[in-house]
């Protein structure tokens, strides 16, 4: 029989699963790995800085491809225990990253090592699963099995946890072949007609939309379903995208980071219907503020727990969101003649829409110096091309940056979602970029957050991923400074950061950097950057008063 290494078995499973592109940092816990890629020639490795912009970039490549994000985290110990907020950012997503991560040899467990500590016990909190490798011959079949899991149902990260032994050993051929992922069904009979009931009767009906629609590709069956019903349409926070948000029935966001007329649907309707969206705290507050109190909910998602578990649901559907969406959409025609007269809250509906239209072009025409964001917002608005990936990070200007972009193919937004987290979006722009070569792709960060992963500019120039990041530098750390301000009698303490100019570390680094503090020079600036394809940092000086804390009083905006 013949044998193979660990490294190359770990290879040959990842090859035949059909995966491109891996990242991670070199380390010595797995160099039999590393030297199967190096040899195999047929996957691409792209090494970051850091483990946790690692695990960022394949957080981003799985949202982007829907395959799963593989991640090294080569070194026991350290390596892996940097792997940490990447991970807990991919749980909270529902992104499917899978994390290899080295441990130390077999014979050394418990004895207090070098670099030994739990990593079992310190991941399976925040993934799936965390799993320990005990026996060479089961490292393919368990990398299996963390694949397996990482896609079916609702999606998740899974952590294998390797030791420095297990990868030096040889095992014998053959290996196991891919994985095949069951996917889930369509509802009922019986459940589509309870939603075709419902809609007969609904005079305000609205359609919220959320990741597990996207993530099944499901955008082109969301705008026939829409248009089917006549329904307008809004997103769950971080979900922007879903639908081509130039259609006449998308309202945008809705919720507490959202925009006030997605946010009035949702506060007024008589019937919500909910496809892959939790209507979490992001989108809701958990509050009827923003989720009618009367309305029937039909409530559809892969995952049993998340349905009804906020908001009571009328009509509760465990199944696929794009299946569900297909099945309303066949039978529809059943309905046409029978479905009650909802141009009343159509016609608000689009008063209100073409309202804030020109609210969001009034932003655009301001001539204030420094930049206010929103203007810069609207200038990267009109510049960015309609099959561009934005990806934001989690902080003031982000916040405002989060329902004034416009996205036309999804997926086209990839945002922190429920982990928050300040540091993701320049990182996650870089897996983006692997995902997507031929899209342009753009990352929209504050000037704390950029702080946190500048150095992955040497990647970017490195791996030749020609993303342009946007920073909008206000001087501070805008959302606490924004509550000190609001709430603490503008008693700042450390809320003022000083950042080095960007555009000049990006050329320092081989990329291109460029500089504005007007909206000519940012749409000069945007322009080049577009045209160059290659990496670039455009240092944007904007308003530091400018100030949004997060409110629970959208509609008084």
């Amino acid at each position: 029989m013949t044998t193979i290494s660990n490294g190359e078995a770990v290879y040959r499973v990842l090859r035949d699963q059909g995966i491109k592109t891996v990242f991670g940092l070199l380390g010595g816990s797995m160099l039999e790995l590393y030297d199967a890629i190096f040899q195999g020639s047929e996957i691409a490795y792209v090494g970051a800085r850091d483990e946790r912009a690692a695990g960022h970039m394949a957080d981003a490549y799985a949202r982007v491809t829907g395959a799963p994000g593989i991640v090294l985290g080569a070194q026991a110990g350290p390596g892996a225990v940097n792997l940490t907020t990447a991970v807990a950012e991919a749980h909270l997503a529902y992104s499917p990253l899978v994390a290899i991560a080295g441990a130390i040899s077999r014979h050394d467990l418990g004895r207090d090592t070098f670099q030994e500590v739990d990593q079992v016990a310190l991941f399976a909190p925040i993934c799936k699963r965390s799993i320990l490798v005990t026996e060479p011959s089961r490292l393919a079949e368990l990398l299996q099995d963390a694949i397996r899991l990482s896609m079916s149902a609702r999606r998740g990260p899974v952590v294998l946890h390797v030791p420095r032994d297990i990868f030096a050993a040889d095992v014998e051929q053959p290996l196991p072949g891919p994985v095949r992922i069951a996917q889930a069904g369509p509802p009922t009979p019986d459940q589509v007609a309870a939603v075709l009931q419902l809609f007969q009767k609904a005079r305000r009906p609205v359609i919220v939309a959320g990741g597990g629609l996207k993530h099944a590709a499901g955008s082109d069956a969301l705008v026939e379903l829409a248009q089917a019903f006549n329904t307008p349409v809004v997103a769950s926070t971080g979900h922007a995208d879903v639908m081509p948000n130039d259609h006449p029935l998308y309202a945008g966001q809705t919720g507490p980071r959202g925009n006030k007329v997605a946010s009035l649907l949702t506060r007024d309707a008589d019937l919500i219907v909910v496809l892959g969206a939790r209507l979490g705290f992001n989108s809701s507050f958990f509050s009827h503020d923003y989720v009618s109190p009367q309305a029937d909910i039909v409530h559809v998602d892969i995952e049993a727990s998340a349905i009804g578990r906020y908001f009571p649901a009328s009509v509760a559907i465990q199944a696929d969101a794009r299946h569900t969406a297909c099945a309303l959409i066949d039978a529809h025609e059943r309905i046409e003649e029978q479905t009650a007269d909802h141009g009343d809250w159509l016609q608000a509906f689009r008063l209100a829409k073409r309202d804030l239209d020109l609210e969001r072009e009034a932003e655009g025409r301001s001539t204030a110096l420094p930049m206010h964001p929103t203007r810069a917002l609207a200038e990267i608005r009109k510049a960015l091309p309609h099959d561009a990936i934005v990806t934001l990070d989690t902080g003031n200007a982000c916040l405002q940056a989060a329902d004034r972009l416009a996205h036309f193919r999804a997926p086209g937004l990839i945002t922190p979602l429920d982990f928050g987290l300040v540091g993701f979006g320049y990182a996650a722009a870089l897996g983006a970029k692997a995902a997507a070569p031929g899209r342009p792709v753009v990352s929209i960060i504050g000037d704390g957050g950029f702080g946190f992963t500048m150095s992955e500019i040497t990647t970017a120039v490195r791996y030749r991923l020609p993303v342009i990041a946007v920073v909008l530098d206000n001087g501070a750390w805008g959302a606490e400074k924004a509550y000190q301000k609001s709430f603490f009698g503008s008693r700042f303490i450390g809320a003022d950061i000083d950042s080095p100019p960007y555009d000049e570390v990006a050329r320092l680094c081989h990329a291109q950097g460029l500089a504005a503090a007007s909206p000519d020079e940012l749409q000069t600036a945007l322009s080049q950057a577009l045209a160059a394809d290659q990496p670039a940092v455009i240092h944007v000086r904007i308003d530091p008063d400018a100030l949004s804390p997060l409110r629970h009083d959208l509609f008084d905006r």
